[in-house]
């Protein structure tokens, strides 16, 4: 936790201090002040508090940004300073958060803490030189390409604080969830920091007017996106039904196929597998039993990690045209289907998906000692039955405190989502 406390003590720092340069000075400009403060404030009461969003407040991170950069209100300079950008986004963000805290939807440190430094380092950047009249000879194209310049930096200064803040608090290995931010920045982040940037310019011409015009466009793409989630949501539900058909049909017991999932992701996390690897690799965790459905005889305890190889490879093509069958992905039905071939012939998604079993069904019901002797076995049979590599990351993520029983994060109604989503306590972007 020591990255966690580096952050969150640098955000604090930044944000007292500028709290304390702020009240020292006064604020200037006040109605540019109050205008950005209520566009941030109100992009915070519009926050998105599904834990699966990338940008839970665009609105709010983009009216940050365009104050960072905001040189000239209709043609006139402006006079405010680093620590006044920092001390308003602060204080708006705050505010607009109120009502989630009444609501029990209490927004992380993490989420302030990359606020206050991501901003500040923008304003930071230009405020400074701008103030000093550095940019007064970039005109037209040439301004508009520094600020994308700054806001590129920013962007790539957020990630690195994105991912930081993910590997302190669920130990996920940092290059994997550095690589998921920069493809973050392609999509809803580019967004985000084009509208920024178009805000900053828009005040410096025609003034402050500019700003409920250029939220207009944000706000319905971020109505489009939550539609699009509410739908992956959906979906995801419907697979984990069918993931329990197994259990109603008393094929598996209880919790067999969340189990495995849940394990199955943190191992794949572990290896570094992307967002949409683990995606796949989650429903294919969660469906690999579902071809017991088709046997007329029963799998006793729905065990197959001890049946004949040819068994294992006839229920495994099964589930797989099961899968097939409920237009799942078709990547999904591969993993399902060849999660019982050899090892050296598996994608990393089976293989995975092979070892938790193995290993969920051998220590299930074997007393204090049986996750132990079920990972030895699984170790003395990695030569020929599974993969290495997977069983001694098997093995990290069970010495882990909390190791992978993290559990999926919950809807605002209570509801689990997907397991594949991001833990409760820390945003992916934004």
């Amino acid at each position: 936790m020591t990255g966690l406390r580096l952050i969150h003590g640098a955000a604090a720092l930044t944000a007292a201090g500028s709290l304390a340069v702020t009240l020292g000075t006064g604020l200037t400009d006040r109605g540019i002040a109050l205008a950005f403060g209520v566009l941030i404030a109100v992009g915070e009461l519009n926050r998105w508090s599904d834990s699966q969003a990338r940008q839970a407040a665009p609105l709010a991170a983009a009216g940050s940004l365009a104050y960072a950069l905001l040189g000239a209100d209709a043609g006139r300079p402006t006079a405010h300073r680093a620590a006044q950008v920092v001390t308003v986004v602060l204080v708006a963000a705050v505010l607009g958060a109120v009502p989630h805290i009444w609501c029990g939807r209490t927004p992380t440190l993490d989420h302030l803490a990359r606020r206050v430094l991501t901003v500040g380092f923008a304003a930071v950047c230009f405020q400074p030189l701008y103030d000093q009249g550095l940019f007064t000879s970039w005109a037209g194209p040439g301004y508009a390409l520094l600020l994308i310049a700054l806001l590129t930096l920013t962007g790539l200064c957020d990630a690195v604080l994105a991912a930081a803040l993910a590997h302190a608090r669920t130990r996920w290995p940092f290059g994997p969830l550095l690589r998921e931010q920069l493809r973050g920045l392609l999509g809803i982040g580019s967004a985000v920091g084009a509208t920024g940037a178009v805000m900053a310019l828009a005040v410096a011409v025609v003034g402050l007017w500019a700003l409920p015009v250029f939220c207009l466009p944000l706000l319905l793409t971020q109505l489009s996106v939550r539609r699009y989630a509410a739908v992956r949501a959906t979906y995801r539900q419907t697979i984990a039904s069918l993931a329990r058909a197994t259990e109603i049909a008393g094929c598996t017991p209880a919790g067999h196929a969340r189990r495995v999932a849940a394990l199955g992701l943190a191992v794949g996390r572990d290896l570094g597998m992307a967002e949409g690897e683990l995606t796949v690799l989650e429903y294919a965790a969660l469906m690999h039993d579902i071809g017991q459905l088709s046997l007329v005889d029963p799998v006793p305890a729905g065990a197959t990690a001890g049946l004949p190889p040819e068994e294992q490879r006839r229920i495994a093509l099964l589930g797989g045209a099961v899968v097939r069958q409920t237009g799942v992905d078709a990547a999904v039905a591969v993993v399902v289907e060849r999660q019982a071939d050899p090892c050296r012939d598996q994608p990393l998604a089976a293989r995975i998906v092979r070892a938790v079993n193995a290993y969920e069904e051998k220590s299930r019901d074997a007393g204090p000692e049986g996750p132990l002797r079920a990972l030895e076995e699984l170790r003395l049979a990695a030569a020929g039955d599974y993969a290495p590599e997977v069983v001694e990351s098997l093995g990290r993520v069970l010495a882990r405190p909390r190791g992978w029983r993290e559990i999926a994060p919950a809807r605002d109604d209570g509801r689990r989502t997907a397991l594949s989503d991001p833990v409760r306590g820390w945003v992916t972007h934004g």
